[in-house]
């Protein structure tokens, strides 16, 4: 997957000595960040130091911990699967919730259970899950 060809969804994550990783959605950055050290060797959850989502409505990067999301929507992400689309507003994720159904969560609301359920053909241990 290109993360540019899916503006809307990108997100990233930058680590202490400067690299920057960037994934399709933020379903994807959710299931790394449960698991660092599985899917990057040598890498923490504790050197990253800043996590970023794409804007739904604008695209422009927005603090992963600030963003509200929407679980459950109609939404189709960039791997024609469920998402989590992320906005920088809470009322703009209200907004699409209640035009797209779902309901809006916060970063910390994001847990292992809801990364299970919304990817449901990935193999990936999110049982570690946390921010």
């Amino acid at each position: 997957m290109y993360p540019a060809r899916s503006r809307a969804w990108a997100t990233q994550v930058i680590f202490a000595d400067g690299d920057a990783f960037f994934f399709d959605s933020p379903l994807s950055l959710m299931m790394y960040l449960g698991n660092v050290g599985h899917y990057t060797r040598g890498r923490t959850a504790d050197s990253i130091v800043a996590r970023y989502v794409s804007d739904m409505d604008t695209g422009a990067w927005a603090h992963a911990a600030q963003a509200a999301y929407v679980a459950g929507s109609s939404a189709m992400g960039p791997m024609r699967a469920g998402n989590l689309p992320a906005f920088a507003d809470p009322q703009a994720a209200q907004q699409f919730a209640q035009a797209r159904g779902g309901r809006v969560l916060g970063f910390e609301a994001i847990d292992a259970d809801l990364l299970a359920a919304l990817s449901p053909r990935r193999r990936a241990n999110t049982a570690e899950h946390s921010h």
